[in-house]
């Protein structure tokens, strides 16, 4: 197309003709560039490489097939430059050898095909002119064989029908021969044993002796073989009623004997009991095995004897009979189901009583394998004999047993966690008794709770193996959803945290009953645990749970927060009885202190009192041991004297005058009117308010109801001078030590203030002693 421009040259005018040589050579070119197109299925827009234009029938397009070299070159003088046209002009002769380059480089790709291809038609030339030849020479041989076998038929015609009638009589006389050699084919092959091939002849021939035992000589036949029919038909029984064979055995005495047509409800019953004898020999040997006086072997053993025995004789009665007696229709399937559902059912008694004796150990491994084993050995009779039900109760064993194991790991959980507090007991125990040093709380503490985890990781790695996917019955529904959310998760986890609850409960109980032999540090700890189940250990084990079995069971199931809040107030309830218990025993110690003392008669005061300073070291030891286990907890802020400050009762000048010499006995009423009014102003302590987590609130209850027991202990007693002064020192020695332990300093000074103060309303002479005498005792003590 571009060469056809080329071509004409600058001289050519819009009047020249395309008429000649110099016209042809590039309508050729164009012909020939087509051709190729059409061979490698080119259209001639992707032979342009370019879209196609909004117009095919231009004439001035170049790539268009209407294309007008004189309109082309008239428009092109017309619209553009010089310059332009000889940039039109260059862009055309490059375009012009880049075609010629394409074409050369098509024909030399392709050289090798075109040689190839003409080779080839070459010999097809060839080949072609040989099998026409042959194909001559060989429609010539068939119509000489056409002709020779027409021949050969009209010649041997008659002959075939001759040879025909001959084979007919030969054939005739075949059978008539095996009739008359019958009777002793029928004798020979019962002293042989073979009893099938003697019914295949006696079915052979029972029709024909049927219908021609009218004839005297067929007649005879025929009784001949019912005689020795009846005797293998009695050696059949025989051999079937010994029933030493096996059921494959038995099975073709009863197909034989089905084939001579014997009744076949007769032979069914006998079926049955012949089978019922084999299976109930396995039973009586499995159930041996369950005595007492051999060892009992392992579950697994059992399993596979049972498996291969008893169900592997069920499965081949069953098939058996199934293809003996199908004809006997639904009645004799019912039959057959009521016979395997009455077997079946005392094989399943005697697994689960063997399965009832794997309770010691939390090993479910080798269970799980006796378990899959049992269930698989079930698939088949299940299938065979679906309407007995062999593999519903199957199920039913398995997941009856899974949820007795279950509960055997909860009891062996609460035993565990029952065996880590006896040990903690011992351990808090032996320092008292062998006077040497045990496991801190905080040791005892990391103790029992890395223990109870371990437990709890070992139950539910040792239950997921009922969930294992290369168990046969863990795609079953109720290990895919209810033994998941109901019987892990609930049963087991969320059981023995409450078990766990409930177990550390009971040690709250009073001090005549359980409670009383309870150490307060175990109680401690029990309470510190209990928190921190509710703070971590808890969603961490439920977590766990979740994540091990997943759980596709609608059912509802306890949320995390209700299980934390029990355990919260499981902690709570046993930190506010260590409080109480601990409070009880200095209190015990400052009303024995209080109650034995001859407070009329006593001696003035040189010294604090021995009980005081038991008081303050039992303090002591208790801070310490709270310490252990919780924070310290927050404290008001504290006066820069409060261990030097001496009680108000006696330091201010309002109380002073309550003990100036001017008080007698003889004005109560003002005395005991001046205290009412101080009361009412002042602020209630509340001594069994709730305890918090912290150090510091457990040892504000203890001293709160040790302080409140030491108050009413000295309101029912009645104090001389020197009684009031030794209370007067021992409260003060109290205050010096106390009041760092509580999270109120004032606490402690108005419980003891009013402790003197009820002392000097009981006292007749109440005269106190000197503030500075009080501490100078206090120091020296």
């Amino acid at each position: 197309m571009a060469a056809a421009v080329a071509g004409r040259g600058p001289g050519c005018g819009p009047g020249d003709s395309p008429e000649g040589p110099e016209a042809e050579a590039p309508e050729r070119r164009r012909k020939a560039h087509g051709m190729l197109k059409l061979y490698y299925g080119l259209s001639e827009v992707e032979a342009a490489g370019r879209p196609a234009g909004p117009d095919p029938l231009d004439p001035t397009d170049l790539n268009g097939a209407h294309f007008d070299p004189e309109v082309y070159l008239d428009k092109l003088r017309r619209e553009c430059p010089l310059a332009q046209l000889m940039d039109s002009e260059t862009d055309m002769v490059r375009q012009i050898r880049a075609l010629d380059s394409d074409m050369q480089t098509l024909v030399y790709e392709n050289y090798n095909k075109f040689i190839s291809a003409t080779d080839t038609i070459r010999k097809m030339k060839n080949d072609f002119r040989k099998m026409e030849d042959e194909m001559d020479r060989l429609a010539t041989n068939m119509a000489v064989i056409t002709d020779f076998s027409a021949r050969i038929s009209t010649t041997l015609q008659d002959r075939h029908k001759r040879i025909t009638k001959l084979a007919g009589v030969h054939a005739l006389l075949r059978k008539l021969q095996f009739l008359f050699e019958l009777p002793s084919r029928l004798t020979k092959c019962v002293e042989l044993g073979a009893y099938g091939q003697a019914v295949r002849y006696q079915g052979r021939a029972r029709a024909v002796l049927q219908q021609y035992q009218h004839l005297p000589s067929f007649r005879a036949i025929q009784d001949d073989c019912q005689v020795i029919t009846a005797r293998l038909a009695q050696q059949l029984r025989q051999r079937f009623r010994e029933g030493g064979s096996g059921a494959p055995e038995q099975a073709e005495c009863v197909e034989l004997l089905l084939a001579l047509g014997e009744p076949a409800e007769e032979l069914c019953e006998e079926f049955l009991a012949h089978g019922r004898a084999r299976l109930e020999e396995e039973l009586r040997s499995l159930e041996a095995e369950l005595g007492p006086s051999p060892p009992a072997p392992d579950v697994l053993e059992f399993t596979d004897r049972g498996g291969s025995g008893f169900v592997g004789g069920l499965c081949q009665v069953a098939a058996a009979y199934q293809e003996l007696f199908a004809a006997q229709g639904p009645a004799g399937a019912e039959k057959l189901a009521a016979f395997a559902r009455e077997l079946g059912s005392r094989y399943f008694a005697l697994v689960e009583r063997r399965l009832a004796q794997e309770q010691g150990g939390s090993d479910n491994s080798l269970l799980v394998r006796a378990l899959d084993r049992f269930h698989r050995r079930l698939r088949a009779p299940g299938a065979l004999l679906a309407a007995a039900g062999l593999a519903e109760a199957a199920t039913e064993i398995v997941e009856r047993v899974a949820r007795e194991r279950l509960g055997q790991h909860l009891q062996g959980l609460q035993s565990a966690f029952l065996g880590c507090l006896t040990d903690v007991r011992q351990a808090l125990a032996a320092p008292r008794v062998a006077g040497k040093e045990g496991p801190g709380l905080a040791e005892l503490l990391a103790n029992v709770a890395s223990s109870t985890l371990s437990h709890i990781k070992a139950s539910l790695a040792s239950v997921h193996l009922f969930t294992a996917k290369e168990v046969s019955f863990s795609n079953k529904p109720y290990f895919r959803g209810e033994f998941c959310s109901q019987g892990v998760r609930e049963s087991l986890i969320v059981g023995f945290i409450r078990s766990m609850c409930q177990t550390a409960q009971n040690f709250c109980e009073s001090p005549g009953e359980k409670g009383g032999a309870t150490p307060p540090a175990l109680l401690l700890l029990l309470s510190r645990l209990c928190l921190d189940y509710e703070t971590a250990t808890i969603s961490y084990i439920l977590t766990l749970t979740d994540e091990q079995f997943l759980v596709q069971d609608q059912s509802p199931v306890t949320p995390v927060s209700t299980l934390c809040a029990e355990a919260r107030e499981t902690a709570r309830r046993l930190l506010t009885h260590y409080v109480k218990l601990q409070g009880l025993v200095i209190s015990q110690m400052l009303r024995k202190s209080v109650e034995t003392r001859d407070w009329l008669s006593t001696l003035e005061p040189r010294n604090v009192r021995a009980v005081m300073k038991r008081v303050v070291e039992d303090t002591t030891a208790i801070d310490v041991q709270v310490g252990l286990l919780y924070e310290e907890g927050v404290r008001k802020a504290q006066s820069s004297d409060s261990s030097k400050r001496t009680f108000s009762v006696y330091s201010s000048s309002r109380q002073q005058g309550r003990y100036a010499p001017s008080y007698t006995p003889s004005a109560p009423m003002d005395t005991n009117l001046l205290s009412n009014i101080q009361k009412l102003f002042s602020e209630r302590i509340d001594v069994f308010s709730p305890v918090e987590f912290n150090k510091v609130s457990v040892l504000t209850g203890i001293i709160k109801i040790s302080l409140k027991t030491l108050l009413e202990c000295v309101r029912l007693r009645t104090f001389g001078r020197f009684g009031l002064q030794q209370v007067q020192v021992d409260c003060h020695f109290l205050q010096l030590y106390l009041w760092r332990f509580v999270a109120d300093e004032e606490l402690v000074h108005l419980l003891l203030d009013e402790v003197v103060a009820s002392a000097a309303l009981r006292c007749p002479d109440p005269v106190p002693m000197e503030p500075s005498v009080v501490e100078v005792i206090c120091e020296r003590g």
